[in-house]
């Protein structure tokens, strides 16, 4: 098995070069996230017959880049430590350091004023984006693995990561350790979540806004258990990382919404029901 499979190992470098020209590689594996999210974005408003499907490239323009700060300000106070004395290193995205949290809640709220003076609705926004943002994460992780950052626990298995030594000795480790390749596992993960909303939607067509709650609690459930076996640097409480009290913390409002969202819906079947009888029974007389 170990020599089917052998170990993962990481690029030595942290940049692409394309045609001569040296691209971050953290950075394009985001933009190509971004782009996958907006092309998803688009087609689902066109599938939905929205009228203005460019829409989702208007949104895109102003919550991706107010997303990111959002991402990078999420990171930066919660490991506020990290760049005291070195503030400089607060714009340094490229290393890493973007804080899905708050990526997603500020891109997501700039993303609802935008689509709200737009005349797009909010629920089917959501609904039509929330594959999308699964789809990005999928793509993005794999910045991760250029920089060699956020890795999980040492282990043996035949899928192992391998790091420099450097990065290796720097997390307390000795060279030649393999690690549990924590961004292979999220993007994975984001992946099947992408198709899974996907068939959801395509076999029991939710509700406008149902989508993206079900998005919500998928991502955050997969994150708790990948949160879990990092290594990285991180506030504790309790015994758990403040990423996994945060995950708990969503997931439980994102199942509360869809169970009230659904309880709303069964409780006004009924009047539905009359009405179409009601309706039935007029047409019948006439």
């Amino acid at each position: 098995m170990k020599s089917v499979f052998a170990t993962l190992p990481s690029p030595s470098q942290g940049s692409i070069e394309i045609f001569s020209l040296r691209f971050n590689a953290y950075g394009l594996m985001i933009a190509l996230g971004v782009v996958a999210a907006v092309w998803s974005f688009k087609r689902r408003l066109l599938q939905r017959g929205h009228e203005e499907p460019d829409d989702a490239g208007s949104i895109a323009m102003i919550a991706v880049p107010v997303g990111i700060i959002g991402a990078r300000a999420y990171h930066v106070i919660t490991d506020w430590e990290r760049f005291e004395g070195n503030w400089i290193d607060v714009v340094k995205i490229w290393h890493g350091g973007l804080g899905i949290w708050g990526g997603i809640t500020v891109g997501v709220i700039t993303g609802i004023f935008v689509a709200r003076k737009r005349n797009l609705g909010i629920a089917l926004g959501l609904t039509c984006v929330a594959p999308g943002l699964a789809l990005a994460q999928s793509i993005g992780r794999w910045g991760n693995w250029f920089n060699q950052e956020l890795f999980g626990r040492p282990t043996t298995l035949p899928w192992a990561l391998e790091i420099s030594a450097a990065n290796a000795k720097s997390a307390g480790f000795e060279p030649g350790t393999t690690f549990h390749p924590t961004f292979l596992y999220e993007s994975l993960g984001c992946l099947v979540l992408y198709i899974a909303l996907l068939k959801i939607e395509e076999r029991w067509r939710p509700r406008d806004g149902r989508l993206f709650g079900m998005y919500v609690a998928g991502y955050t459930f997969l994150r708790f258990f990948v949160e879990s076996l990092r290594v990285d640097t991180a506030k504790n409480i309790g015994g758990l990382r403040l990423n996994q009290w945060t995950a708990i913390i969503v997931f439980t409002l994102a199942v509360v919404y869809l169970i009230i969202d659904r309880l709303v819906e069964l409780e006004s079947w009924p009047r539905k029901f009359q009405k179409k009888l009601l309706s039935k029974s007029r047409d019948s007389q006439d």
